[in-house]
């Protein structure tokens, strides 16, 4: 093993331990040094001696240049987080007064504007309507308390898998949730969120902690006697992430639609009805309200209306 691998590993302890980042964070930053620790050593650098702004300029050089099984090339933010990763790491080095290339050293690239895709209200009632397709009961309840939720609330599709049934108290109308950076923060429940949840919530018959699990598809003579297995386990994200895109095609929406999609389309539908941004900002759990600025293009069309409202009305 390399110094560099040597270094990158213990970097990532001091993530897990000192820094309390959570296992997709530190997933995350290995796998972009990863990339960046094989790269140095295939151009003969496998100490932190070695990393020079000369190297990190043909790491970024490889990142333009690289090419998925489809042709494809990263990017522009993908190759931001790898240098994101290493400057983050090259100041860990610094702490531990290792002789290497200073952070500040390495700058990012203006990124282009995002542009974040939303749902309108008439695409969300579509949706929410789709779920009526399907005859399981239990599934129909449990997908419609899903959307509802994602909707009401905001919340990132990992936060609601690591949602726990003894955490929510249907006779208030918000709940915590642990965001990024193991932050905590109130989300607030829609009167037809609420009224989704009771109702799935009333069905279950299984001692599984989680708030949402797999239901097994059965005979309508016993879909009431089983309609949760002990110890069953939460839903993943990615099953999440199915399930809102099979109901889309059912609804025949033809964007892109993933749970990510009706965060947007919470804080779309909030700043139209007037909501200001710092407050979607805690209601998104964004650390800055830079972040959150990615809705500006909702200000921009309220102020379309306002000019087509008020210009040359004498």
């Amino acid at each position: 093993m390399t110094q560099l691998e040597k270094l990158k590993n213990q970097f990532l302890e001091y993530l897990e331990i000192e820094k309390n980042r959570s296992q997709l964070t530190i997933q995350n930053y290995d796998h972009y040094l990863s990339r960046f620790v094989e790269f140095a050593s295939q151009q003969g650098e496998r100490s932190a001696a070695g990393i020079s702004q000369e190297l990190v300029r043909k790491f970024r050089l490889h990142l333009n240049r690289m090419r998925d099984s489809s042709g494809r090339s990263l990017k522009l933010m993908t190759q931001n987080y790898h240098i994101i990763a290493l400057r983050a790491f090259l100041k860990y080095l610094a702490k531990q007064d290792i002789a290497t290339l200073a952070a500040e050293k390495l700058e990012l690239p203006k990124a282009p504007s995002r542009q974040v895709e939303f749902l309108e209200i008439a695409e969300v009632r579509r949706l929410m309507d789709a779920v009526k397709q399907e005859n399981n009961e239990v599934t129909r309840l449990r997908d419609l308390a899903i959307m509802q939720l994602l909707f009401s609330t905001g919340l990132r599709v990992s936060e609601l898998a690591g949602l726990k049934r003894n955490k929510i108290n249907l006779g208030h109308d918000e709940l915590s949730v642990r965001g990024k950076g193991d932050k905590i923060r109130i989300v607030f429940i829609s009167d037809g969120a609420r009224a989704a949840l009771k109702e799935y919530l009333a069905l279950r018959r299984d001692t599984s902690p989680a708030l949402f699990i797999a239901h097994r598809q059965k005979s309508a003579e016993k879909q009431i006697e089983e309609l949760g297995e002990d110890g069953a386990q939460g839903l993943t994200p990615r099953s999440i992430q199915r399930i809102i895109k099979k109901y889309a095609q059912l609804a025949g929406i033809t964007k892109d639609i993933t749970p990510h999609t009706l965060r947007h389309s919470f804080a779309t539908d909030l700043l139209l009805n007037g909501a200001d941004l710092r407050a979607v900002q805690e209601m998104l759990g964004h650390a800055s309200v830079t972040t959150t600025q990615i809705y500006t293009h909702i200000t921009n069309r309220k102020l379309r209306d306002i000019h087509k409202k008020f210009h040359s009305k004498k």
